[in-house]
């Protein structure tokens, strides 16, 4: 699907609120791309297909994909969303295709085959600006919530991209793309499935043939590529079918018109500052235990992770979300002073049908604040907290939070008169600017 940002400001344009939302609902994937004139740059979108994921009942992929379609050339990225359809593009629900994750990342190539033996690595990956060292990475990356949750880069700015400066001497920039999905078709224990729990994979060892420890109890070492999760009777010759990512990117072309912002993902099982070590631990993962009786008799079943990272470069906070699994309730981050810097709470859906599935974390609420209000420093420690339900065991599960910043050095635009316009998270997040929101 592919729908629009509206980001005009002031009074120039006087088009009624009812059919601006017409022409977001109306938008189609069947559209190539489209484009609208913001700041006076094209914002432009197009829809691309990943390789078909061939699964069976019960059958995980975990690929990543290189060189990917992408638009090329020197631009300002401001969204990136996705999710699986089948073959005919009809969106597939969470509970036939579980969306374990998706993250998507640059890297640099060796422009020239031939030369490749000439440089030191054939393939370097461009990570974002922290704060894990060898996690982590990804510029976006998103799972169950893909539908609706909004990734959308608030103007003026952008996530740069692109730039030729940017790759080592004989390198070009290129994109990949990990999806990680699980088919819980005809499955003994879905949601089992779906936290990769060891026992109904039957493994002993992880990808890399290395026996996982008797104290893990599920994760990402237990669900990797072309494992299998049990099945009912009667599944196992169950029917294969052909899914895809289907992704959706905008952008403008790159000008003096944008303001570049900095891409950081805080880990709650970050322990490293906490335990007095000097570089990161980020671990990704973690596990939640059921609640004591004794907690259980308060209603207070919730486990909360919190631990403290150092933002290495400050700024503006212009976006934030938070990441987690079945289970969550929601994330905050912090400020060293204990400031409230951003909250994503989840959302659960409540029927069988794609994007509101019963039981799944179909959305994370994001933060967008107005320019210059939530402002961190250089070095400044920040805390990470991830709460979960402790109602029943949960493992595998994860308490990331995505933040845009853009640093304070950067010569800011004038601000659009007015109240911050009021933003949507459809499959693709959309603004009222303020002088139409004004007028609702």
């Amino acid at each position: 699907m592919i729908s629009f940002c509206w980001l005009y400001s002031g009074d120039k344009m006087k088009t009624s609120p009812v059919l601006v939302l017409l022409i977001l609902l109306s938008a189609t994937a069947t559209l190539p791309s489209e484009a609208l004139n913001v700041r006076g740059h094209l914002l432009k979108s197009k829809t691309f297909l990943l390789p078909p994921i061939f699964l069976r009942p019960g059958s995980v992929s975990n690929k990543w994909y290189y060189d990917v379609a992408f638009p090329r050339g020197h631009l300002a990225l401001k969204s990136f969303n996705a999710e699986v359809v089948d073959e005919h593009g009809i969106p597939v629900p969470l509970h036939e295709t579980y969306l374990h994750h998706w993250v998507v990342e640059p890297y640099y190539t060796v422009k020239d085959p031939a030369t490749a033996e000439a440089h030191n690595h054939s393939r370097i990956i461009h990570r974002n600006s922290g704060v894990c060292k060898t996690t982590l990475g990804q510029y976006y990356g998103l799972g169950s919530e893909t539908r609706h949750t909004a990734t959308w880069v608030p103007d003026p700015y952008g996530i740069e991209i692109g730039n030729p400066e940017a790759p080592p001497k004989g390198y070009e920039e290129k994109w990949l793309l990990n999806v990680h999905a699980i088919d819980t078709r005809g499955v003994t224990d879905k949601l089992g499935c779906t936290e990769c729990k060891c026992d109904l994979y039957n493994v002993t060892v992880d990808e890399y043939g290395r026996r996982i420890p008797k104290d893990y109890t599920g994760g990402l070492f237990c669900c990797y590529d072309e494992t299998q999760c049990k099945l009912k009777g009667g599944f196992a010759d169950g029917e294969a079918r052909k899914v895809f990512l289907r992704y959706t990117v905008m952008w403008l072309d790159w000008s003096d018109a944008v303001l570049p912002v900095k891409i950081y993902i805080f880990d709650a099982t970050d322990r490293a500052l906490l335990e007095g070590k000097s570089e990161p631990a980020c671990k990704v993962e973690y596990q939640v235990e059921e609640c004591s009786s004794e907690n259980r008799a308060k209603n207070s079943c919730v486990h909360v992770q919190a631990t403290k990272q150092v933002l290495p470069r400050g700024g503006d906070i212009v976006f934030g979300v938070a990441h987690q699994h079945s289970g969550g309730i929601g994330a905050s981050l912090h400020g060293e002073d204990g400031r409230l810097l951003c909250e994503s709470m989840a959302t659960y859906g409540d029927s069988q049908e794609a994007g509101n599935e019963a039981g799944y974390i179909v959305g994370m609420s994001t933060c967008y604040p107005k320019p210059g209000t939530v402002r961190v420093r250089d070095g400044e420690v920040l805390t990470v907290v991830s709460n979960y339900s402790s109602e029943r065991q949960h493992t595998g599960v994860m308490g990331l939070f995505y933040i845009l910043v853009a640093e304070h050095e950067q010569q800011q635009l004038p601000a659009a008169a007015g109240k911050p316009g009021l933003c949507f998270s459809f499959p693709v997040s959309w603004c009222l600017p303020s002088w139409l929101s004004s007028n609702m």
